[in-house]
This record gives structure tokens, C-alpha cells and sequence, in this order.
């Protein structure tokens, strides 16, 4: 398929980059700069036209010019499909995590790097007034650079003053707010800022933290964990978003995020804490964020290569089925891993701190043997923590769903 000045150059099925129910993504080149860029193919209806989706992701993005921003080159019009040119990028955040991470959990430092990356890019979209409203791994490209940018903009919205009404059905299920789950529709940039903490958690634990199966469940995952909001919370919630009706939900007890992300940083626990505020007015903004003290040089080595692997949330499932079918897609796009672009050299004084494995080197490789010789004398205590925990909030993790 050659598109005027592009062409397509994974025409077989299993070279797409992505799929979904509008569009096809395939990987192109410019034939006047030779550039590998990404073709977004939307087929068009002959009845119902352009998807609104479509014209809202061009109008945004046409605006929205950021280093932490898939960018979007040129659209193409014909009368049977659209084509938008985006840069490319090699994978998503969640295929990357599966490639490169430990069992999908990442190097701390690199959870650093890919956290102030989106949160840049959040940040410049609330700025110029855009919600983005479906942040998510799989929304998160990372190029060979190490860089993270934001994409998929088919959801996002201009926002003004006044406040507009919006749709409650926005953000796919696991990264919605609270808010939005008790039916807001008068939502602003905290809903981004609840999908960036869901994204942090899981970049550090390497699966979701809050995995409901519909608006009620997911409701009641987030409150397990961070704990049932007393009635005046609740009331006020409500006063903000009349639309919200409350009910009475099971009182359940906050749950520390140190014992679900034990390998978590104090200061990453506590930037943390102020994104998964349950209250939308008490959530951190983006931009305020980005000067947390979890940003700050020495904060990135507050990490104990000691600690068990990270016990699972309530009621979390991960069947094997799952992950064998992300092995298999990740084996169809091999991508050069290039540790130095998004880690850089350890520095030698790090190892010099108490408790911290002597390396001999700087090397990613030596760095990466040596901690995973740690992890795995530490795997069976991590699996009589996991158990433990689960006695003691009272589920099975062999299942997605409390027990009835």
C-alpha cells in the first residue's frame, strides 16, 4: 500500500503494529526522507462518515507539539479510509515492561525516567487545556531512545471555564477514577493524574494495582486498598458532582502502599499517596508533581535490592494464558534493548552505600546478574509474604474476584 508520500512496509498481517476496532496501525517509511514513521489506517463508513474520535485526535494533536507527545506528521483523506503519519516508536509501555522488565516490574530508575516523562506530558496537555482521558501502558509509547510518549488521543478533550459536562464512560477500566466510577461528569485534570498513579504502581510492581470487572468491582478494588472515604468525603464528592449518587459501601481499612510495593522508595510511596487521593480535590496536579522530592537525584537510590519481590493487591489474577499470549506478541516485534539510553551508567559512589551489592563494574549486564542472584534467594520468602497477605485480607490470589 503506498499512500502518496508514504509506504507501507509490514504488509503482513503479523507486521501490524496495532489493531483495534476503528483502525490498523502499520509501520511505513517517507519516501522523501526515507523516515520510519507509523501509518494509522481508519477505514471510513459510507453512511456514518469520519469517527468523531478521528477529528478529535487530529484537531488536538495538531496543537499538542511536545517531545513527550507521539507526534503526528500529516493525515491523509481519501473517500474509503483516513491515514494519519505519526512518528514511530518501537513499542507501548506495557509490551516494554513484559521485554525488559522482572516479571514486568522495572528498574527503579527507570521508573523515575518513564514517570517524569509522562508526567511532562501531562502536564503540557493540561496547560493547553486538553484532557487526555485514556492513559495507559498500552497508550505509552517508548521509542530506542528511551523516551516516553503520550499517544492515542481518540478520548481526549478540550477543556474551559466553565467546566464543561462530560462523558463518565472515558478510561479504560483499570486506570478510572474513583470520580468517574460514582458517575462524574463534571471531571477535570484529575482523572489524568488518578490514570498516572494506576501507571506508577504498576511500572514499579509490574501488574495493575487495581483490576476490577466493572465500574462497581473496580470501585470496590480501589477502596480495599486505599481505604472506604469516611460520609463526609463522600458528601462532598457529591456536592461537587451532583450527578453522583452515593451509596453505603463496606468500610474497608486503608492498606499501606509499603507492604503492597515493598521495594517502593519512601518518597515514591508518598508521590504515590498524593496521585491516588480517593478525593479529586486532593490530588496532585501534574505540573505540582513533577517537583516532588521523588524527583529530587538522591531519591532514585533509596532502593533495597533486599527486598522480596512485591506482594500482589486483593484479589489480583494474572492467569498464565495471559501472559504466554504477551510472549507470543512480543516475539512477533523483537526491539534492540539499549539499556545505557534509558538507565545510563550506574555511578560508582551508589554502591558504596550500606546494603547496597558491590559491583566490580557499571555495566547494565553485571549490574542486572547480581540483583537477579538477590531476587531469586528471595523468592520463597516473597511467596510465604504473598500468602501471608492474602490470609490475612482474606482472599484467595488464585482468584480475580472476592470470595462469595
Amino acid at each position: 500500500m503506498a499512500t502518496m508520500n508514504y509506504i507501507q512496509v509490514s504488509p503482513l498481517p503479523q507486521e501490524k503494529l496495532g489493531e483495534g476496532t476503528y483502525a490498523t496501525v502499520y509501520k511505513g517509511r517517507s519516501r522523501t526522507t526515507n523516515e520510519i514513521v507509523a501509518l494509522k489506517e481508519i477505514h471510513l463508513d459510507a453512511e456514518e462518515g469520519t469517527p468523531s474520535t478521528a477529528i478529535r485526535e487530529i484537531s488536538l494533536m495538531k496543537e499538542l507539539k511536545h517531545v513527550n507527545i507521539v507526534r503526528l506528521h500529516d493525515v491523509i483523506h481519501t473517500e474509503t479510509k483516513l491515514v494519519l503519519i505519526f512518528e514511530f516508536c518501537e513499542q507501548d509501555l506495557k509490551k516494554y515492561m513484559d521485554t525488559h522488565g522482572d516479571r514486568s516490574a522495572l528498574d527503579p530508575r527507570v521508573v523515575h525516567s518513564f514517570m517524569r516523562q509522562l508526567l511532562t506530558g501531562v502536564a503540557f496537555c493540561h496547560e493547553n487545556r486538553v484532557l487526555h482521558r485514556d492513559l495507559k501502558p498500552q497508550n505509552l509509547l517508548i521509542n530506542r531512545k528511551g523516551e516516553l510518549k503520550i499517544g492515542d488521543f481518540g478520548l481526549a478533550r478540550a477543556f474551559g471555564v466553565p467546566v464543561n459536562t462530560f462523558s463518565n464512560e472515558v478510561v479504560t477500566l483499570w486506570y478510572r477514577a474513583p470520580d468517574v466510577l460514582l458517575g462524574s461528569r463534571t471531571y477535570s485534570t484529575s482523572i489524568d493524574v488518578w490514570s498516572c498513579g494506576c501507571i506508577f504502581a504498576e511500572m514499579i510492581s509490574g501488574m495493575p494495582l487495581f483490576r476490577g470487572r466493572d465500574n462497581q468491582d473496580q470501585l470496590l478494588h480501589i477502596m480495599r486498598i486505599i481505604g472506604t472515604p469516611d460520609d463526609r468525603t463522600l458528601r462532598k464528592i457529591a456536592q461537587d458532582s451532583p450527578e453522583i449518587v452515593i451509596k453505603q459501601y463496606p468500610r474497608y481499612p486503608k492498606v499501606p502502599f509499603q507492604q503492597i510495593l515493598p521495594k517502593a522508595s519512601p518518597a515514591a510511596i508518598d508521590l504515590l499517596e498524593r496521585l491516588l487521593q480517593f478525593d479529586p480535590a486532593k490530588r496532585i496536579s501534574a505540573a505540582e508533581a513533577l517537583n516532588h522530592p521523588y524527583f529530587q537525584p538522591a531519591s532514585t537510590q533509596q532502593y533495597s535490592f533486599n527486598m522480596p519481590p512485591p506482594a500482589p493487591p486483593p484479589y489480583y489474577h494474572h492467569p498464565d494464558s495471559t501472559q504466554t499470549n504477551f510472549n507470543q506478541q512480543h516475539q512477533q516485534h523483537p526491539v534492540s534493548y539499549q539499556p545505557h539510553l534509558a538507565l545510563g551508567n550506574v555511578p560508582a559512589a551508589y554502591y558504596q552505600q550500606p546494603g547496597i551489592a558491590q559491583h566490580p563494574t557499571n555495566t547494565h549486564a553485571q549490574y542486572q546478574a547480581q540483583v537477579q542472584a538477590q531476587q531469586a534467594q528471595a523468592q520463597a520468602q516473597a511467596q510465604a509474604q504473598a500468602q501471608a497477605q492474602a490470609a490475612q485480607y482474606g482472599f484467595n490470589p488464585n482468584y480475580g474476584a472476592p470470595p462469595r
